[in-house]
């Protein structure tokens, strides 16, 4: 049964946003009070954020589809709707956020670093927000937006000082087993070890956790056996550990051979290549690996490296290891900026970006932009009113002018929208955009100021006095 995971594709849906209330205050001896529709509630936002108590994206591998909550709709009475509730999604500290095609959306690290992976919808607007000087009561409302959904992959990158790099049954899992209260899985065959393992140690006072890599073996960087699903899991790591087994029972391998595999695993990998290096020789307390470590050590530190002769059984040379790394990581930590190390990456939108572009295609015109696309499918279109307000809202924009500099003429299909379920309709160029359709949107001469009585009677004495000059005129004979 799979008990880590640091790589899952997750299915993200934010909440839809709650449409608009077209409604009319009434109350007694005032039928006609104006236009009290509250607006929609907001859908909720999902949100990754960092919890120092998850390890693992367990969870995510065995339920990838999360969606947060709509919000309400808006009712009569000025009442607007309740926003839906955001989706909070813990992930381990160091996890990385992509996109399907590989590209970095956000790299979380730190207690309660957060980042929205999918954004609620905006509620609609009732039309007590529509109403205004020229549409004093407006029939209609907004729709509540459609909620951001997606795809997108997390991976764990272990948020580790010290990675212990070595060949399977190495002594790997030992070593963090001593220096700290780590509790591994450990015995003597190859690939033990199927999950990175991580334990903290205390050296003075100096605080660090380390972290071993399982799994690698000639051709890890090219996927073979565990080592490329592992190998990122060193890319936080301050200093590098060779764990070198002086005691190896295959006659045809020897710790310096097995440096010269793993140090080329790590070139072929990439961006390692500033990191300090250390070597444990390990397993000292075996005789014959105490003599193989006399015979080697001079050639390990001819190539500059510092070597320590160490015994997870013994216990021999692990504190002067232990007090090395913490130097290391310690003058790390005080070389590394103070800046927050989270990144989240923004694509700022192009200064002279209109909003949108018409796109000719074969046989019609396509508008593509955020403004046009979120506007159509906030329209009900059903109800001509909220139509023409979508027709003058597109002419304010600017669409109506761009046609017709692209070359469309009246008649030319004309789609808004990316996708397949793009609104298509015939283009009508008018000087005000659907003002021939509904003349003046959203005017009620029932909430006009009452004329004075004398106007009325004259009003009225004048139609009858026209009803009676038609009825002579067809008198019957």
């Amino acid at each position: 049964m799979t008990t880590f995971v640091d790589r899952v594709e997750l299915h993200v849906a934010a909440g839809n946003g709650g449409h608009g209330c077209a409604s009319v205050h009434r109350e007694k001896f005032k039928p006609l009070g104006g236009p009290d529709g509250g607006n929609g509630g907001r859908g909720g936002d999902v949100i990754l954020v960092v919890d120092q108590s998850v390890t693992t994206l367990l969870d995510y591998h065995h339920s990838p589809h999360r969606k947060a909550t709509n919000g309400k709709p808006g009712e009569g009475g000025n009442r607007s709707g309740k926003d839906g509730t955001d989706l909070v999604l813990p992930v381990p500290d160091g996890t990385v956020v992509l996109d399907k095609q590989g590209n970095v959306l956000a790299d979380l690290v730190g207690q309660g670093t957060t980042f929205v992976a999918a954004q609620g919808g905006r509620g609609g607007l009732g039309n007590a927000a529509l109403a205004s000087a020229r549409r004093k009561a407006p029939g209609f409302a907004l729709l509540g937006e459609p909620g951001q959904a997606g795809d997108v992959v997390l991976e764990l990158k272990t948020v580790a000082d010290v990675a212990l790099v070595g060949y399977p049954s190495a002594g790997k899992s030992s070593l963090i087993s001593v220096l700290s209260a780590a509790k591994p899985k450990i015995a003597d065959y190859p690939f033990t070890t199927l999950v990175p393992n991580l334990g903290v140690v205390t050296a003075g006072s100096t605080v660090y956790t380390i972290a071993d890599v399982p799994g690698l073996i000639p051709g890890a960087s090219q996927g073979k056996g565990l080592g490329l699903e592992f190998l990122r899991h060193v890319e936080r790591c301050s200093v590098l550990v060779h764990v070198l087994d002086t005691a190896a029972l295959e006659s045809e391998r020897d710790p310096l051979t097995d440096l010269d595999v793993i140090e080329a695993e790590l070139a072929q990998y990439g961006g390692l290549e500033d990191r300090p290096r250390l070597v444990a020789l390990n397993k000292v307390d075996v005789p014959d690996g105490q003599d193989l470590a006399d015979m080697i050590r001079p050639d390990l530190e001819a190539r500059g490296y510092q070597v320590f002769e160490v015994s997870a059984v013994s216990r021999h040379g692990l504190k002067e290891l232990s007090f090395a790394l913490a130097k290391i990581v310690a003058d790390a930590r005080a070389a590394k900026p103070k800046e927050e190390a989270t990144r989240i990456v923004i694509r700022p939108k192009a200064v002279d970006d209109a909003g949108f572009r018409i796109v000719v295609e074969e046989g019609f015109y396509r508008v593509v932009g955020e403004k046009p696309e979120r506007w159509v499918r906030q329209t009900d279109f059903n109800n001509d009113e909220a139509v023409g307000y979508l027709a003058d809202r597109l002419a304010r924009l600017g669409v109506e002018e761009e046609l017709v500099k692209a070359g469309a003429r009246a008649g030319d299909e004309v789609v808004i929208g990316a996708t397949d379920d793009a609104v298509v309709f015939d283009w009508e160029p008018t000087v005000t955009a659907g003002a021939e359709m509904l003349g003046r949107r959203g005017e009620d001469h029932r909430f006009e100021a009452p004329r004075p009585a004398a106007q009325r009677r004259r009003e009225r004495d004048a139609a009858r006095d026209d009803a009676e000059a038609e009825y002579d005129t067809f008198k019957p004979f």
